[in-house]
């Protein structure tokens, strides 16, 4: 459950193997944008350095570039791309 000051953070595949969690609230009492937050994220997860730079963000459920605004309560899905064939 989000309260107005934190984010709900859902992880799939190889995110949520690395973390260690498919989902967890975050406390985010500032508005920021979407390199900030992954930023932040690394900081926390630092097994995730490596795939940084290809990782995807879904911010309440609309694909999000890094420019775009992070706000307290929102929800933010991470993910990495898919490729077919």
């Amino acid at each position: 459950m989000t309260t107005p000051t934190t984010l709900r953070v859902l992880y799939f595949a190889q995110v949520a193997e690395r973390t260690g969690v498919r989902q967890e609230s975050w406390d985010w009492p500032q508005d920021g944008t979407v390199q900030q937050w992954l930023d932040a994220l690394v900081l926390r997860y630092p097994e995730l350095q490596d795939m940084s730079g290809r990782l995807k963000v879904a911010v309440n459920q609309f694909h999000a570039r890094p420019s775009d605004p992070v706000r307290a309560g929102d929800e933010i899905a991470v993910f990495e791309p898919v490729t077919g064939g």
